[in-house]
């Protein structure tokens, strides 16, 4: 028995989601960009004080770990024909270090 035949829609473009993907971990990667930026900003003009270097550099690591997340699974779409599913362990990383990106720029704002 043969597997049923897949209907294809014509104008559909299978290249078009993995470089919305592509598009979208770059917009990703310049908010973290300008978080990052923000953060080193906010701690050095509003005088120098230890819990503001720690959570400064805290974003700017979390900032690399959502770099480094971006270029895997960009390096990952561009390897392949097709879309390839994101590790959950992948996207949960991402959403920590969004998450905690965002904590740490709010410790700073207050």
């Amino acid at each position: 028995m043969s597997p049923p035949a897949v209907r294809r829609d014509p104008d559909r473009d299978p290249g078009l989601q993995p470089e919305r993907t592509r598009l979208a971990w770059r917009r990703t990667t310049l908010s973290g960009t300008v978080v990052a930026v923000l953060a080193v900003k906010t701690t050095l003009h509003g005088g120098v004080s230890a819990a503001g270097i720690v959570a400064c550099a805290l974003c700017c690591v979390l900032w690399l770990g959502v770099l480094g997340l971006a270029h895997r699974r960009i390096r990952a779409l561009a390897a392949t024909p097709g879309p390839v599913a994101f590790a959950p362990r992948h996207a949960a990383a991402a959403v920590l270090c969004t998450v905690a990106m965002a904590v740490c720029g709010a410790a700073l704002v207050l």
